[in-house]
C-alpha cells in the first residue's frame, strides 16, 4: 500500500492529516511561499499530539536554495532542535550557484540529523541535471527525495518521475509532490510506480471573525488548513 505524506502548515493541519489517515506529516510554515521552518511551539505541540511520523521542514527563508554560511548555521541549529524534540526526521536541501546539490552543506545537515530520517526537498527540481543529482543524494545518504519531475505539478512531470524511480532502483524513495489530488493520484501511481506521495490537501476556511470590516489590507480572510476529508479521499485512492 502506498503512503501519503501531508504538508501541514499548522498544528491543526497536522492533526487533520493524522485524522484523515496520512502516514506521515511534513510540518512547515508559510506554505503559500513553498514552506519555511515552523516555530518551536508548533513543532513541540505537533510532536506531542501526533502518533504518526513527524518530519519538519528546515528552510530559513523563501526563495532560492543558495544559502550563506549564517543561514546554514541556523539550519543546523534547527535540525538539532528537531532532534531534541523527538522528531522523526527533517526535510532539507541546498544548491550551489551552478544548480548542483551542495554536497558540503548537505553533509553537515545529515550529520546534524543523526538518527533522524532526512528527505531532500524540491530544491531537487531546480538542479541542472536531475539524474546526476539523484546519484549525489543517494551517495550522501538521504532516504527520500521529493520531486515534481521539474514541472509545475507531479502530473505534468510524471514521465520524468517514472525515470527517476527506475534509476533509483530502491536505493532511495522518490516521492512525487505538487498538485496531487484525489482524482489524479491513482493514475500518477500507475505511471510512476512510486510508493510514497506528498500532498497538502488544503482548503481555505471561512473566517471566524464576527467583526468583518472592508478588508483592504488583505488580512481578514480565513486560514488555509489541511482538509481531513481530502486527506481521507487521497488515502482511499491510494488503497
Amino acid at each position: 500500500m502506498a503512503l501519503l505524506e501531508v504538508a501541514a502548515n499548522s498544528i491543526a493541519s497536522a492533526f487533520a492529516a493524522q485524522s484523515g489517515g496520512a502516514g506521515r506529516v511534513e510540518l512547515c510554515a508559510s506554505l503559500d511561499e513553498g514552506g519555511v521552518t515552523p516555530s518551536h511551539g508548533t513543532i513541540a505541540l505537533a510532536r506531542e499530539g501526533l502518533d504518526i511520523p513527524l518530519y519538519v521542514l528546515v528552510r530559513p527563508r523563501a526563495g532560492n536554495f543558495l544559502y550563506e554560511n549564517a543561514e546554514i548555521e541556523s539550519m543546523l541549529d534547527d535540525i538539532a532542535h528537531c532532534a531534541d524534540l523527538g522528531c522523526d526526521g527533517v526535510v532539507v536541501g541546498a544548491l550551489t550557484a551552478e544548480g548542483e546539490v551542495d554536497a558540503e552543506a548537505c553533509q553537515l545537515f545529515l550529520q546534524a540529523a543523526g538518527s533522524m530520517g532526512v528527505t531532500f526537498h524540491r530544491a531537487f527540481d531546480l538542479v541542472a541535471d536531475r539524474s546526476a543529482a539523484l546519484e549525489t543524494v543517494i551517495e550522501l545518504g538521504f532516504e527520500r527525495v521529493l520531486t515534481s519531475g521539474g514541472m509545475h505539478s507531479a502530473v505534468a512531470g510524471a514521465s520524468s518521475i517514472a525515470r527517476l524511480v527506475a534509476q533509483a532502483g530502491g536505493r532511495i524513495v522518490v516521492m512525487p509532490g505538487a498538485g496531487i489530488e484525489p482524482d489524479n493520484v491513482a493514475a500518477l501511481r500507475n505511471v510512476t510506480r512510486a510508493r510514497e506521495f506528498h500532498a497538502s490537501a488544503k482548503r481555505r476556511l471561512p473566517s471566524g471573525m464576527r467583526r468583518t470590516p472592508s478588508d483592504d489590507l488583505g488580512m481578514g480572510g480565513g486560514e488555509i488548513r489541511t482538509d481531513e476529508e481530502t486527506v481521507r479521499a487521497l488515502v482511499a485512492a491510494l488503497s
